[in-house]
């Protein structure tokens, strides 16, 4: 008997940036014209293309252990653009960043969506939004460090606002689990119990995160992760 495809939901992992502006090669044994070479050379990307560049070199940026505030001129040098040329794409830094949490929004609560659906256990699903959330995380450095509000330190305040937000829907989604596992268990106070066990689990979720971009991303957020799970979804 061959074994079944696991069709768990997977954490996602932002794809690797482009080349900025790389023009196509020419054919093997084909001469590029000088012309053509001067056209292909100022080849630009498309603008939707291009914020997808910005948001993905940003998001590198983020992963170098240590790093301090990245500055719009060191992200356009990165790009080998002008800051004006980020403008055009983004308004301002704070923007970007919110590209960077809409991705992150996106990414979990689908996963998240897909656990409500394909899980009939209340205890399997907070079991697994927990595994998965730590997941983007390890896979995702750049954006564990905005997840837990490292890289939004000293930016606009509205950021910090919106990932505090972030971790209330999942906190959220973790209670309405828990609540039915609870009741699923013959609780007498499902309410009092979910709420409890969804505080805990969350403050587990940010404290992990915070180790491992703290550590420099030596320290994963799934790290013995099984056995803490299995007391507190239980």
């Amino acid at each position: 008997m061959q074994d079944q495809p696991d069709e768990r939901p997977q954490a996602t992992a932002m794809p690797p940036a482009a080349p900025v502006d790389a023009p196509d090669p020419p054919e093997a044994g084909e001469a590029l014209p000088a012309a053509a070479a001067s056209a292909a050379t100022r080849k630009r990307p498309p603008p939707g293309e291009r914020r997808v560049q910005i948001l993905q070199t940003l998001a590198q940026m983020l992963e170098q252990p240590g790093a301090e505030r990245i500055t719009t001129a060191a992200l356009a040098a990165r790009l080998s653009v002008s800051e004006a040329a980020l403008y055009r794409h983004f308004a301002s830094k704070a923007q970007m960043f919110e590209g960077l949490i809409e991705f992150i929004e996106t990414s979990v609560f689908s996963l998240i969506n897909q656990i409500a659906t394909r899980e009939g256990s209340g205890a399997q699903q907070a079991h697994r939004v927990a595994t998965v959330l730590l997941q983007f995380g390890e896979k995702n450095p750049g954006m564990a460090r905005v997840m837990v509000g490292d890289a939004l330190v000293f930016e606009h305040e509205r950021l910090s606002a919106r990932m505090n937000q972030f971790f209330d829907r999942v906190e959220s989604q973790l209670r309405q689990s828990l609540r039915q596992a609870a009741e699923e268990a013959g609780s007498t106070t499902p309410t009092v119990d979910a709420q409890a066990l969804a505080s805990a689990i969350t403050a587990l979720i940010v404290g992990r995160l915070q180790r491992y971009t703290r550590s420099g991303f030596k320290r994963l957020p799934t790290e013995h992760l099984e056995p803490a799970l299995q007391r507190l979804c239980s």
